[in-house]
């Protein structure tokens, strides 16, 4: 009797996971943070979560028909996209604002290109990259400020993120002949708080983007999606450790060795973006080398753009930047097969 024999592509795993519940278990990873963002920003936050996760949907739903492409809208991806697009814009944008930012993120950035698995940048970056461009007043206004800072000259209703109070004091002290001596004397004095302030910049009792505040919520997020292998250490060891060498070095304002890594870590959307965006499986590298290379890259990227660069946080322009290079560095990272020479 004849046996027809099967023959498929590699590679021949077959495992319980499935694109879903891997979408799922990022989102139930990112809840803890949103949550949070809710309590200290009020329900106007909650109301750009939801607005946001359901312009992405819909704009799944319309594009993949218009496209007449398969509808997946409820496999977990565009939920992704609404709720990174929520966590990185302030609680204060009008509600219109995360709705196109999710039409431009899904459509432009996602379904353009194929959909889930053929987008070659984040969709929740592009959404933010174009609304930052577009509406930049909207996209740095903050009503919450770090409590007990203040600057003088400074609007803290503007400013009211640890990074931006950093950054408008530090070119207060490389300047310091173009100010008096009382605010010199005061900028010194709000980065010495600033660096002190690591409990709450911890536990997120600061002003920011609604899901970016709270880093012990979003390691707690990390840690469950590493524990489940859904994520890896490489990318966000890579990029924070990065982050760490560069601010030591260059961050400070008495010479090189002066900074303080622990403020650059805990301040911004590190955290959101080294363990929930850079890690993204589509958009970072498969191989060993790239990851660490990947890392590297949105790391020195990250510290260039907050040290000199004209906005006080480089965490979504370096993480797109690096996600163009993700072909080269799985092009001229990948393995020796085995049995190969090299």
């Amino acid at each position: 009797m004849e046996r027809s024999l099967r023959i498929s592509p590699s590679p021949h795993i077959k495992d319980a996971e499935s694109v879903t519940r891997i979408m799922y278990m990022v989102v139930l990873a990112l809840i803890p943070a949103g949550v949070w963002g809710v309590y200290i920003f009020g329900t106007q936050a909650l109301w750009v979560i939801v607005v946001s996760i359901l312009a992405a949907m819909g704009s799944e739903f319309l594009f993949a028909k218009m496209m007449k492409r398969p509808v997946r809208v409820f496999d977990g991806s565009a939920v992704i996209t609404g709720i990174l697009l929520a966590y990185n814009v302030p609680a204060e944008v009008p509600l219109w604002l995360p709705a196109i930012g999710a039409v431009v993120g899904v459509g432009i950035g996602k379904m353009t290109f194929g959909g889930l698995g053929y987008n070659p940048l984040n969709p929740a970056l592009v959404g933010r990259a174009f609304l930052m461009a577009s509406w930049p007043a909207s996209m740095t206004i903050f009503k919450t400020a770090p409590a007990g800072l203040s600057l003088s000259g400074i609007d803290v209703v503007t400013s009211a993120t640890p990074l931006n109070v950093f950054k408008a004091s530090r070119e207060i002290l490389a300047n310091s002949g173009a100010h008096t001596a009382e605010e010199v004397t005061q900028a010194t004095q709000t980065i010495s708080e600033l660096y002190n302030a690591n409990a709450a910049l911890f536990f997120g009792k600061v002003g920011g983007c609604i899901g970016e505040t709270s880093v012990l919520l979003l390691l707690i997020g990390a840690v469950f999606l590493m524990y489940k292998r859904v994520i890896g250490w490489k990318i966000p060891f890579s990029y924070i450790g990065t982050v760490i060498i560069l601010t030591w070095i260059f961050g400070g304002t008495e010479g090189l060795f002066s900074g303080n890594p622990l403020f650059h870590i805990l301040s911004g959307g590190l955290i959101l973006g080294a363990f929930f965006m850079a890690t993204d499986m589509v958009t970072s590298p498969v191989t060993f080398k790239g990851r660490i290379i990947f890392g590297i890259g949105c790391g020195v990227l990250t510290v260039v753009i907050r040290l000199w660069g004209g906005y006080p946080e480089g965490v979504s322009y370096s993480i797109l930047l690096m996600n163009l290079t993700t072909p080269l560095l799985d092009r001229f990272t990948k393995p020796t097969p085995f049995g190969g020479k090299e």
